[in-house]
């Protein structure tokens, strides 16, 4: 039985652990690795959004920024380099286009369905500020509230949701991270640390949910104990939400003569991690496949609950 907890939004609260909650992903990008940049146009976004409410999304989580292996993006006040504006792919999404890109995306879901719980996925304190001010109860940032120095203060005022994920360096510096012996114990340690400093800075306990970053900065081979293990991040007494889906290391286990299955062809990969990871006591999955995976959390938390 897994603990339950009441996540406090502000305005509501969400109760975890009675039964998995489904966050769907719409990727308001170009360049996103999971669907190409399908739902970069506002309009496809904002329909896609509510095709995964139908399909039985609890929350929608909505990002203008890909962090996808190789991606650079802005801490602070850094700036664009000569050598990285000739890689125009590469360059950091800035605040303003950000903005440009997920405001009008949650304004419109929000007003065709004002019951939907809607997470922002930004590191940018500004574009959650404006987010939350457009209708999100949630700010899901995958920089565990690092890499702007004013995310900490900004959730601390807002008093909304906030997932904190762990990631190990930065997207453009991922390949060259090197092995870590025991990457549960990093983990645990770091998203404690990091769960600390926010609430010293006063993000209330009972508005943070942890994700441990599957994919992000850590190897194939690191991954599978992450997975295997979960049920250790229990520890920590937060909820925890697991983003497995599509990710590199589930292509590489379904290799096929030499070759990693491509990002269209890890569905069923992805359904058994997902089921994987309740049986492990997530309390959230956060998917790009809304109804294969309500339906497997329809029977997994048989198991679970």
């Amino acid at each position: 039985m897994r603990p339950v907890f009441e996540w406090n939004l502000g305005s509501r609260s969400l109760q975890l652990g009675k039964r998995t909650l489904v966050m769907g992903v719409i990727n308001v990008t170009p360049d996103s690795f999971s669907d190409g940049g399908m739902h970069f146009d506002r309009d496809a976004a904002v329909e896609f959004g509510l095709q995964l409410v139908e399909s039985g999304a609890d929350i929608v989580d909505v990002g203008g920024e890909s962090t996808r292996p190789g991606a650079r993006v802005l801490i602070a006040d850094e700036n664009v380099t000569p050598v990285q504006q000739q890689h125009p792919q590469r360059q950091p999404v800035r605040e303003k286009e950000e903005l440009e890109r997920v405001i009008p995306v949650i304004a419109a879901l929000k007003q065709k369905r004002s019951e939907a719980v809607i997470s922002v996925d930004t590191y940018k304190a500004s574009v959650a500020r404006a987010a939350v001010g457009a209708g999100a109860e949630i700010v899901n940032d995958v920089s565990g509230f690092r890499w702007d120095p004013q995310m900490v203060k900004t959730l601390a005022e807002l008093k909304c949701g906030a997932v904190l994920m762990h990631m190990r360096g930065r997207p453009e510096e991922w390949r060259s991270l090197p092995l870590v012996s025991d990457i549960v114990m990093l983990v645990k340690r770091e998203l404690r640390d990091w769960a600390d400093i926010g609430q010293i800075a006063g993000v209330k306990r009972e508005r943070i949910v942890l994700d441990p970053g599957f994919g992000f900065g850590k190897s194939f081979q690191e991954n599978y104990p992450l997975l295997k293990r979960f049920d250790e991040l229990h520890e920590l007494r937060y909820p925890l939400l697991a983003g497995v889906s599509r990710k590199s290391f589930i292509g590489r286990a379904l290799a096929r003569n030499g070759k990693d299955a491509p990002v269209d062809e890890r569905l069923y990969g992805t359904v058994a991690a997902e089921t994987a990871v309740i049986l492990k006591g997530a309390h959230i999955i956060r998917t790009h496949d809304v109804r294969a995976c309500a339906d497997a959390v329809r029977i997994a938390d048989v198991v679970v609950s």
